[in-house]
């Protein structure tokens, strides 16, 4: 693992955290019925995702030009993180037109 690697893989990990803690933002306040703020929120996760993701499309990029990636445990914990964000994002949204909904009645 050599520092140019790092420098891709920490992004991943950073990005994809924001990501998830943003998307609990976002549900909390929607639970709240502040669908501004759960709005401002699930878009701040969103932007997160999109930077996650540069770093990830470098690293496949390299590889399919015949780079040699090396696997190992920094970029398992980043490709978790990554992962785990775009989950809750994806869910976060569901869960925020849900708050949406029952505010209506």
């Amino acid at each position: 693992m050599n520092d140019e690697q790092m420098a891709v893989i920490m992004p991943l990990i950073i990005f994809g955290g924001e990501a998830k803690s943003s998307a609990i933002e976002a549900i909390r306040a929607a639970k709240e019925s502040d669908f501004d703020k759960a709005d401002e929120r699930i878009e701040a996760a969103s932007k997160a995702i999109v930077e996650a993701h540069h770093g990830q499309t470098e690293l496949l990029t390299k590889a399919a030009n015949g780079e040699e990636v090396a696997v190992s445990i920094y970029m398992v914990h980043a490709q978790d993180h990554l992962m785990t964000g775009i989950a809750f994002v994806d869910l976060a949204r569901e869960i925020i037109e849900l708050y949406k909904v029952i505010a209506k009645k």
